[in-house]
């Protein structure tokens, strides 16, 4: 009876051995598994983040402007001017494409929690394409393009109010979050979004369009109390009237090209910002800092952009 026992404990014990060797296996292999699906989503959400985290200004610099050439050399004396001189302390790169400067520009607004517009609390966005379609005879507007997309016919006016209505919930969801850092959090998640990110930029080029038609009026009218800038941009022969601006200018934005100086102006005045522009390409030189706002708008939030090239544009941080 003993032996039984003692037998029968044996085995028990031995069973009990196997089956937490098993388990330890098991552990270690969702632990594997879970730690190299953390390592994947991780680099997944970092190759597709727009904006990157704050980097140190100086130590950027070195990273990318290490060799001897004259330009680097050059380059480095601009960061260490914008290091000391204009307390830029850090950098947030931003992806590199043709809707960059609406990317940093945007990221900002929502990052400070920057609140719509004033002339939004007057003028229903959302009905804008019908406005201007319907009220307006803009027929024309049925060949907006959407980035890659050249041509969407019927179906421009929903896309369009699509757009609207997510760049508005979008921009009320995050100017509403009082906290810093929840509101950092969901403005790095939507930025990680490509597919949302685009919606986003379509509707402010939308509205960058609707400002050039208003002010057209104005023009046809008569009317004197507008911002500068719009003269420069209607005298050029591309751009003689909204039309042709739509057709030769915002049309290509975000597909075949960016942002130039003078639509600088008229995305900071669709969007009440100041926009500054430290530009090291220029250094040393008159233009080597613009500020694309007219000089009665002084009081709007102001935004930041660096750029090496005049084409792409980074996110520089100020610190005292």
């Amino acid at each position: 009876m003993l032996q039984a026992v003692k037998g029968q404990f044996a085995l028990t014990m031995t069973l009990l051995a196997t089956a937490l060797w098993y388990c330890r296996q098991l552990y270690t292999y969702i632990a594997h598994l879970l730690k190299w699906w953390s390592r994947y989503l991780q680099r997944k959400f970092t190759n597709n983040q727009g904006v990157s985290a704050e980097a140190d200004l100086l130590g950027y610099c070195a990273k990318e402007w290490k060799e001897e050439t004259e330009q680097a050399k050059h380059m480095r004396k601009a960061y260490e001017e914008l290091f000391w001189r204009h307390h830029v302390k850090y950098v947030r790169q931003v992806r590199g494409d043709n809707y960059c400067v609406l990317r940093a520009v945007l990221f900002q607004i929502f990052s400070q929690g920057i609140p719509l517009p004033s002339w939004t609390k007057t003028t229903d966005v959302l009905k804008l394409p019908e406005k201007l379609l319907y009220s307006q005879g803009c027929n024309w507007i049925q060949q907006y393009s959407f980035g890659s997309e050249q041509y969407t016919g019927s179906n421009t006016l929903g896309k369009l109010r699509r757009c609207i209505e997510t760049l508005r919930s979008q921009w009320m969801e995050v100017s509403s979050i009082k906290d810093p850092y929840e509101r950092g959090n969901l403005c790095n998640a939507l930025f990680a979004d490509e597919s949302m990110e685009h919606k986003l930029y379509e509707a402010i080029k939308f509205i960058m369009l609707y400002q050039v038609i208003e002010v057209y009026e104005c023009l046809n009218n008569k009317q004197e109390c507008i911002p500068s800038f719009f003269n420069q941009l209607f005298v050029r022969d591309t751009s003689l009237d909204p039309l042709s601006y739509m057709m030769n200018h915002l049309n290509a934005i975000g597909e075949r090209r960016g942002l130039d100086q003078v639509e600088l102006f008229l995305l900071g005045y669709s969007l009440e910002v100041k926009i500054t522009v430290y530009r090291l390409c220029k250094f040393n030189s008159a233009v080597s800092q613009e500020s694309y706002t007219d000089v009665y708008q002084r009081d709007w939030p102001e935004v930041f952009l660096l750029t090496e090239d005049d084409r792409h544009y980074h996110i520089p941080i100020i610190r005292m």
